[in-house]
């Protein structure tokens, strides 16, 4: 045996160094342990077994053969017991601490009792999902409990939620008919067994199957949400668009499903329509032909941006990417949406909207989205703007509200005149038009009817200075809203709720940017833009820069080929 030795000095020796010559030292000896003798000598997985010997209070494993099993109580140093876990035949007591181990003379031996369900005491029925208690005998020794449905050879196991001697606690799991029989696995030595099947005890379980009321399902487009009603619905798991899961919201009247955007192609693409219940394990077919549209075009709809007003009611979103679809936050502008343009600090550019040839790379050029805003100017007006249009709008926004705000709470951090990177022109499309083209590409637009912006719907003409039969000579990087609103006063008021259908073409370049002689050269993408309503707001006495801009776009989902005219 091992004996290790502890010197300890004793509070009063510590004192003893500063008042006299001596200092008083104990010995304290710690041992390996020693198992003299345990009981019972045999018993089942989860039984108690007490051991006595000596040094066991300083015990920290302990083994029934090469299983470790739980210590469940120190007595004193001389007394201990311990539980048999799952897996234990036969072996000796082996008792370990820091300075060796002890085992016992004689082995121990499991025994491996067969556990039984009391069927006179198991209720009639429960709900899937709901707890159950199964009371009976050797229940300790329970490794499994199986629900199997009647007419089927697997079952499925049942979640143990507490377990003792005579009673164990379980989840109901999923089973495919009402009547089930209950099962119990537990070791028998060899590996795990089963209670027989046949004669087994059976309770009814409560399948609350999904229905769903009569419904009719049209195409419906990439992001669109479907609504259906019917009973349980609180039971549905997932909907699946073909192989894509759909983002779901329910409850047991009614669901609500977004069709995911998945990898479905452009166009028309037809897939079943499926809703998974219990777990997953069941499912009923919506639609074996579900027709998902996934628009040639970009649409985003009802989008609001507010101009640079410092006011409390402002929200300070002002940029739109018509790319994203996102109205960013004017907090965001330097570091996520065009944090090119403080690198450059405006050194990029000759002129409005057209750069200084390889200032800006076409690699950084292009990791910028591109995006525009409207702002208030002087006369009463809005003002729609291209970011490289002007070096003095950026610094006009602001990031929130604080009275008088310094110049580091304006969007690019201090009273800088720095224009934005992305190259925008936009041309307001007059309903008076004489121009056929462009009267009926405004009321295909109004009537929601613009499903496509590509080469052959809107070829552009450089020389003839056109894109869809549309001269584009009046493109411009910014649009005052007199000439495309008739909200015109000659005194500055709130009017909030105002209605228009301002239609616009929209052209975002290249970075070899905007040349005004040849305003349909370098367009990279196309767009259109739709102002439904404008929340006029004044700021200040002195603008409308408090006002709230509600519009629709649509946008071009791929560069443009010219290789395709």
């Amino acid at each position: 045996m091992r004996i290790s030795k502890l010197i300890i000095l004793t509070t009063a020796a510590v004192l003893a160094v500063y008042g006299c010559d001596r200092i008083h030292v104990d010995e304290v000896t710690l041992s390996a342990p020693v198992v003299e003798a345990f009981a019972p000598a045999s018993a089942p997985v989860g039984a108690e077994i007490r051991v006595t010997g000596k040094s066991l209070n300083n015990v920290t494993e302990a083994y029934i053969g090469s299983v470790k099993v739980d210590i469940m109580e120190k007595v004193s140093d001389t007394r201990l017991s311990l539980r048999v876990a799952g897996g234990v035949t036969t072996g000796k007591i082996k008792l370990v601490n820091t300075v060796g181990e002890g085992l016992s003379a004689t082995e121990f031996s499991c025994t491996f009792a067969v556990p039984a369900i009391a069927a006179s005491l198991l209720q009639a029925e429960a709900e899937m999902g709901d707890e159950v208690l199964l009371s009976g005998t050797n229940l300790s020794a329970v490794t499994s409990v199986i629900f199997t449905a009647n007419g089927q050879t697997k079952g499925h196991e049942a979640e143990i939620i507490v377990a003792s001697e005579d009673e164990v606690v379980v989840k109901v799991p999923y089973v495919e008919e009402a009547d089930a029989r209950i099962t119990l696995g537990y070791f028998d030595g060899t590996g795990e067994a089963f209670t027989p099947l046949d004669g087994a005890p059976s309770i009814k379980v409560i399948r609350y199957v999904p229905t769903f009321n009569a419904f009719t399902l049209d195409r419906t487009p990439v992001g669109k949400s479907v609504v259906l009603t019917g009973s349980y619905l609180n039971n549905i798991d997932k909907v699946t668009v073909g192989e894509f899961e759909a983002p779901l919201f329910k409850d047991a009247g009614q669901i609500t499903f977004t069709v995911p955007a998945g990898n479905f192609e452009d166009g028309e693409t037809t897939v079943p329509l499926t809703a998974w219940y219990f777990d997953n394990n069941e499912s009923i077919v919506l639609s074996d032909a579900f027709v998902v549209y996934v628009p040639f075009v970009r649409f985003w709809e009802n989008v609001r941006t507010w101009a640079q007003g410092r006011t409390e009611n402002n929200e300070y979103v002002s940029f739109f990417s018509p790319e994203t679809g996102v109205a960013y936050e004017n907090a965001k502008w330097k570091d996520v949406l065009d944090p090119v343009a403080l690198k450059h600090n405006g050194d990029q550019w000759a002129a409005a909207n057209t750069p200084k040839p390889g200032v800006v790379s076409d690699e950084e050029y292009n990791s910028v989205l591109p995006y525009f805003f409207f702002s208030a100017v002087s006369g009463n007006v809005l003002q729609i703007n291209s970011p490289a249009n002007s070096n003095s709008q950026l610094k006009n926004f602001y990031i929130s509200f604080a009275g008088t705000p310094a110049n580091d709470y304006r969007v690019p951090g201090s009273n800088n005149n720095l224009p934005g990177t992305p190259i925008l022109a936009f041309r307001y499309l007059n309903p008076a038009s004489a121009v056929e083209a462009e009267t009926a590409l405004i009321q295909k637009v109004l009537s929601g009817k613009l499903d496509n912006i590509n080469e052959a719907l809107f070829p552009i003409d450089v020389a003839a200075g056109t894109v869809a039969g549309i001269s584009v000579a009046s493109l411009a990087g910014a649009i005052k809203s007199d000439k495309w609103c008739d909200h015109q006063t000659s005194e500055l008021k709130d009017d909030p709720g105002y209605k228009t259908d301002a239609v616009f073409l929209v052209a975002y370049y290249s970075n070899n940017g905007f040349d005004k002689e040849q305003p349909a050269k370098n367009i990279r993408r196309l767009g259109i833009l739709h102002v439904t309503g404008i929340d006029w707001g004044v700021y200040n006495n002195s603008n409308f820069g408090s006002t709230r801009v509600t519009f629709n776009c649509y946008w071009q989902k791929y560069d443009y080929d010219y290789s395709k005219l």
